[in-house]
């Protein structure tokens, strides 16, 4: 499985606009496979958590109260090269830098609210997916 699938998120600024089903509907028009799903309200002890790696950047506090102020979507998603191609598809941190047609392009408003998370390696693929997901809930 390494290499073949990441974590995708859709955070609370996409879902407030109603924005999963568009966002599904793209990462399944580029071959991806949903192997796992949730929704789910972080609270801001897991969003600490999840986000532990960042605690030491001024954006840490703002991020996980961010992430814990609303639903999120929590998938793992599979495709060959799955890291790699999901950040081509989601396109850069910054919207406004982001490429035509991909997710954050589309859907995001800013560095903060933009939209989605994608896994930044493969190592961080399967640390960021056994947090959400156990390995009776992957399919």
């Amino acid at each position: 499985m390494i290499g073949r699938t990441t974590l995708m998120m859709i955070k609370p600024d996409a879902i407030s606009k109603g924005y999963i089903g568009a966002i599904l509907a793209k990462i399944n028009d580029a071959g991806f496979k949903i192997v796992a799903m949730k929704y789910l309200k972080l609270t801001l002890k897991q969003a600490e958590e999840f986000y532990k790696v960042h605690s030491d950047k001024g954006f840490y506090n703002n991020l996980t109260q961010f992430m814990s102020s609303g639903p999120i979507v929590a998938a793992i998603i599979e495709k060959d090269n799955a890291v790699d191609d999901y950040r081509k598809l989601i396109g850069a941190t910054d919207p406004g830098k982001a490429d035509e047609g991909t997710v954050r392009k589309l859907y995001g408003a800013s560095i903060e609210n933009n939209a989605v998370h994608g896994s930044d390696s493969d190592e961080n693929a399967i640390i960021e997916s056994d947090f959400f997901f156990s390995k009776l809930e992957r399919f």
